[in-house]
Formats: structure tokens, C-alpha cells, sequence
């Protein structure tokens, strides 16, 4: 399967929170320092790293929160893996039988160039995201 070869590691981990400030003060205090904010329609973003490890904090808008009320805060929400090239990641995984949950990859304005992701989910119904960070 190429996806053991196209999978670089970890991307990072997201967590739906209440108060995104009030989040962002306490993952200081453990080391994390901010590497990225975003507001995008459904939610305000803040990606935090420590060493090698990114979390990525989001605060989703009210309509969002009650669209989706069976993501709780303080829980984890996705786990999501690196990926070279998302959109071969996205048909390998179609292709052998897993269903994504988007129709195609999402582009999301995140980090310099953007990046595209898709979710599937394992089998107790996490969400296990592949995400590639574009270069340009």
C-alpha cells in the first residue's frame, strides 16, 4: 500500500475548547507557544506547539457549536497525520474501501501556503485526519 510510504508522522492533535484565550494562557504556562491563529467562519484557531508536537486549539462559532453538539469541549477531537500528497492519500484510502467523510480534500488558509485535508474514521468513530501542509 503506497499510504505507509506517503504518511510522515504525526500533523497534530485538535482540541474543541470554550474560551479560546483562556486555553491559549494555559497551554503557555505548560511551554506550548503559538504558531498560528486563524478565524475562519466556523471557528477561531490556534495552533500551538511544544518540541516537535503541534495542538491545534479551536473555538467554534455559536452556530457551530450547536450544529454540532456531539463534539464536547475538552475532548480530543481528531487525530491528524501528515501526508505528502492529500489528494493521492484520498483516493488510495477510497480505493481501498474506507470512506472519507468530504467529497474531495479541503483547503483551509492555514500556515503560509494553506493546506488540504480529508477525515475518515476508525473504528470506534474517531476522526483521523490526513493533512498536507502545502509548500506553495
Amino acid at each position: 500500500m503506497y499510504l505507509k510510504n506517503n504518511i510522515t508522522g504525526l500533523q497534530h492533535i485538535g482540541l474543541p475548547v470554550t474560551n479560546l484565550q483562556r486555553s491559549k494562557l494555559f497551554y503557555e504556562q505548560l511551554g506550548f507557544h503559538s504558531v498560528m491563529h486563524k478565524t475562519i467562519p466556523v471557528a477561531r484557531v490556534e495552533m500551538m506547539q511544544l518540541g516537535n508536537f503541534i495542538l491545534e486549539l479551536y473555538e467554534l462559532t455559536e452556530p457551530q457549536r450547536s450544529a454540532i453538539a456531539q463534539r464536547q469541549d475538552g475532548h480530543i477531537d481528531h487525530i491528524a497525520l501528515n501526508v505528502q500528497d492529500c489528494q493521492a492519500a484520498f483516493q488510495e484510502l477510497r480505493g481501498a474501501g474506507f470512506a472519507t467523510l468530504e467529497d474531495e480534500p479541503i483547503f483551509l488558509p492555514f500556515w503560509e501556503h494553506g493546506i488540504r485535508y480529508f477525515y475518515i474514521l476508525g473504528p470506534d468513530g474517531e476522526r483521523i485526519e490526513f493533512c498536507e501542509v502545502l509548500a506553495r
